[in-house]
């Protein structure tokens, strides 16, 4: 791999790529024989910088065809504006629709594949429109149909970068604000880390929406030079054929999909040339890399990261073997693991290894603050951000993740963590996925309560239940103490989860969950 100046901006290293690379493929759909040359990339570039789009504008880009979204969204960027990427299947209205999403990433207008609603929360700009508007060979004056000329585009004057509301798994969604250096920082991060090269061809099933596709998969592909297959979604059928055709070298995947590929199906063979599964967005459970790694060959990188790090904190060495349960070490960032701050809210002290403490983290990539200023008691002085997440490193610096400050089990006055009781469900292969959480209890405080989806259960099979949850309840019995067992196992047909497959546990609180059978714990 060349090395890239650590300093290049988003809109030279996408004019410096076409030099170089010119129409080699940047990105193909995994569906038809459509591709993104690094030269259309420049294009795209060139075209919004001649649109009327000022640079320091936040645009919110809503487009469903992956190489379209690329497309835009590292255009958009690399001249000067803000994107703030949405699913594109948000509904039109209602508090969670397309006028409440772009008010709260402050999107002065909406770039989209489908047409403007009748009640436009904003200037709305019809992409196919946009982009015949934006025609690199016209002369670039031309205003875009979709939109009167008479709107006023309002101008931040920053250098431009991708605004993002956080998932809201475990609370109030963040709005958080990443600018182009924070954004290249991490991907030069990933490509150093994974040895990305040109000749590498990753495969990208995830949401573009989401800024681990953004990153790790758009942008440490520009970096690297490489070419990138960008799917829909993920298609469990003829997975291994379709890596196999495309010549993948790497997958970008997240433990909900590790978990699905974890058991081949008759007549499927896992090409040669994939260099390692790179798991993220959520915990990987233990046995889920063992049965994959065993089924498959393949090397798992389990890695964490967040949002307000512009994706990737820690990843594990590709040269090293996996640790079970670890995320690997840091990349391109401090971090570190702490206790409790002394009276008077005193500077914490750092834990030992292997005590259990508060992950803080700070760094190139790290956000200094979420924007409208809230949430001010994450951010130290001295430029650390309270993760809000618990976990241990070990002798050699390798991070393991407990469990979220929030998610602490309170039974006694003992804390209990949900991933050592998830970790001991899913070894169980009939579990897809699991989750625990705290049920209020008017003596203990807390107790722990696990929720369980189960392979190949009919909804009216209550014996094969039975069968599944004793094996559990057995299992929880030689592998943890009575005060850490869940008092209860809800038998469910899936979890609640996110678009990366992030299970949403407020979810699993509401009334409308629909449990199949429920059990006793032991």
């Amino acid at each position: 791999m060349a090395a890239t100046p650590a300093r290049e901006d988003l809109g030279t290293l996408v004019h410096r790529q076409a030099d170089v690379s010119g129409a080699r493929t940047f990105a193909e759909h995994a569906r038809n024989d459509r591709v993104l040359t690094f030269e259309d990339l420049d294009r795209w570039r060139g075209a919004f910088t001649r649109s009327p789009f000022r640079p320091g504008t936040t645009v919110a880009l809503m487009v469903s065809d992956p190489l379209q979204c690329a497309a835009a969204f590292i255009g958009g960027i690399a001249s000067g504006l803000w994107v703030a990427p949405l699913d594109p299947a948000t509904p039109e209205t209602g508090p969670s629709g397309v006028g409440s999403l772009a008010a709260r990433v402050g999107a002065d207008a909406v770039i989209s594949d489908r047409p403007a609603p009748d009640r436009a929360p904003c200037p709305w700009y019809e992409l196919d429109s946009l982009a015949a508007d934006l025609d690199p060979n016209s002369d670039g004056t031309g205003a875009p149909s979709a939109v009167s000329t008479a709107w006023i585009i309002r101008s931040t004057g920053k250098a431009g970068g991708v605004v993002l509301s956080s998932s809201g798994t475990t609370g109030r969604p963040k709005v958080v604000r990443l600018g182009q250096d924070k954004l290249l920082h991490t991907a030069r991060g990933v490509v150093a880390h994974h040895r990305l090269s040109r000749d590498d061809r990753g495969f990208n099933p995830l949401p573009l929406f989401h800024i681990n596709a953004e990153v790790v998969g758009l942008l440490s592909a520009l970096v690297a030079g490489s070419s990138l297959v960008l799917d829909d979604r993920f298609h469990r059928t003829e997975f291994w054929r379709l890596m196999g055709e495309r010549r993948i070298t790497w997958i970008n995947a997240v433990p909900a999909i590790i978990s699905r590929l974890a058991e081949l199906r008759a007549g499927e063979r896992v090409p040669h040339g994939i260099r390692f599964v790179r798991s993220a967005s959520a915990p990987l459970p233990v046995a889920t890399a063992d049965r994959f790694e065993e089924a498959t060959g393949l090397p798992i990188v389990e890695t964490y990261g967040m949002t307000e790090a512009a994706s990737q904190i820690a990843a594990h060495p590709l040269s090293a073997p996996r640790r079970p349960g670890s995320v690997g070490v840091p990349v391109g960032i401090e971090l570190r693991v702490v206790r409790a701050e002394g009276p008077g809210g005193d500077e914490p002290s750092e834990c030992e290894a292997h005590e259990v403490g508060e992950i803080e983290i700070r760094g190139s990539a790290v956000i200094a603050s979420y924007a409208g200023g809230e949430h001010g008691d994450r951010f130290r002085p001295e430029g650390w951000l309270r993760t809000g997440d618990l976990g241990r490193r070990d002798e050699d610096g390798y991070l393991y993740l407990v469990a979220r400050t929030d998610d602490v089990i309170n039974r006694g006055g003992e804390k209990v963590f949900p991933r050592e009781i998830e970790e001991v469900l899913s070894a169980d292969p009939a579990v897809i996925s699991t989750a625990v959480l705290g049920r209020d209890d008017p003596e203990l405080g807390q107790v722990p309560i696990a929720f369980v989806a189960l392979r190949g259960l009919a909804p009216g099979d209550a014996d094969g239940a039975t069968r599944v949850v004793g094996r559990l309840n057995d299992a929880l019995e030689r592998s943890l103490v009575p005060a850490r067992r869940p008092v209860a196992l809800h038998v469910v047909a899936s979890l609640p989860a996110g678009a990366t497959g992030k299970v949403r546990r407020r979810a699993l609180r509401e009334p409308g969950i629909d449990v199949l059978h429920s059990f006793a714990g032991v």
